[in-house]
């Protein structure tokens, strides 16, 4: 199954560096079929990333994320603001419906818990150990690219 997994923020900012931080360990990994991008955020552009692709995953950083991490199925949402840069990732999924005029593979969203996102800040020891969790539960997400087992394998937000 072609995966897409999208690994976003910005490491000089410490914990909200955990999204990359994910998308490099997956590119170690050397998953079969895998197309990795990474970039500070998403932006409308990021919808052509999609096409031909069986299945995505979005990594992220998030503050009020449950800790260590959460995992949930996301789906289009038309939410674009004044701007086209900072999307979230369900806008970039509506993205792919209008204009574009293709469905959206069915996408889900890891977010680590972060507590430090100031410019210069390095990774909190917090978030060291929630990278660590969210890898375990990354590989066997990596093992198993099938929509319906990652949907038994929802956590809540």
């Amino acid at each position: 199954m072609k995966l897409v997994v999208f690994g976003w923020g910005n490491s000089a900012r410490g914990d909200d560096g955990l999204g990359p931080l994910l998308l490099a360990r997956v590119a170690q990994a050397n998953w079969p079929d895998v197309t990795l991008i990474e970039d500070f955020q998403l932006q409308i552009e990021h919808a052509l990333d999609l096409q031909g692709s069986e299945l995505a995953l979005f990594l992220d950083a998030g503050r009020n994320t449950p800790a260590p991490f959460a995992f949930r199925e996301i789906h289009p949402r038309a939410d674009l603001t004044h701007t086209s840069h900072a999307l979230a990732p369900e806008s970039v999924l509506s993205i792919c419906e209008t204009p574009l005029g293709f469905k959206p593979p069915p996408s889900f969203l890891l977010c680590v818990r972060g507590d430090t996102f100031d410019l210069g800040a390095p990774l909190s020891a917090q978030g060291a150990r929630r990278l660590e969790q969210a890898w375990l539960f990354l590989r066997e997400l990596g093992a198993e690219r099938n929509p319906e087992v990652w949907r038994a394998r929802i956590t809540g937000i």
